[in-house]
């Protein structure tokens, strides 16, 4: 789709996500297709356990353009109406919700392959680092 009055929105915070708001704001009657997806903090990674909490450190100046240029090669790929992407900053415990992606398409198959992409995509090419945090010890998570 080229229009106009389609909404792109990347956010990086130290506040709480919210999905509800994200999920409220990509909303559109056009749409018959809605993902969101939420990425959580869980207790253990892979050789760990008893993980309690994440920090998240971002380079600031590059993070929105980075994240809006993989936005931009998701819309040239799937017809996709609105996206909101939004990272954390700073420590997030256990369940709470690190990042955030929301789609909206006329489809399904879109939605689910445009908000995919963007997430993965994220993942791998933002200025965005991880600490896991343990009782008695921490380390900066290589490729996160």
């Amino acid at each position: 789709m080229n229009d106009e009055t389609l909404r792109t929105r990347v956010g990086l915070s130290a506040d709480p996500l919210d999905p509800g708001a994200v999920y409220a704001e990509v909303a559109d009657d056009r749409a018959g297709a809605t993902v969101l997806f939420s990425g959580t903090v869980r207790d253990h990674s892979p050789g760990k356990v008893d993980i309690d909490r994440l920090e998240y450190e971002a380079y600031a100046e590059q993070v929105v353009g980075k994240i809006r240029g993989i936005i931009e090669e998701a819309r040239r790929e799937w017809d996709l109406l609105h996206i909101v992407a939004e990272h954390r900053t700073g420590v997030v415990e256990v369940r709470g919700v690190s990042v955030l992606v929301a789609v909206s398409s006329v489809h399904r198959g879109e939605a689910f392959d445009g908000a995919r992409y963007i997430i993965d995509e994220l993942k791998k090419r933002a200025p965005i680092w991880k600490k896991e945090h343990w009782p008695g010890g921490a380390e900066w998570v290589e490729g996160a």
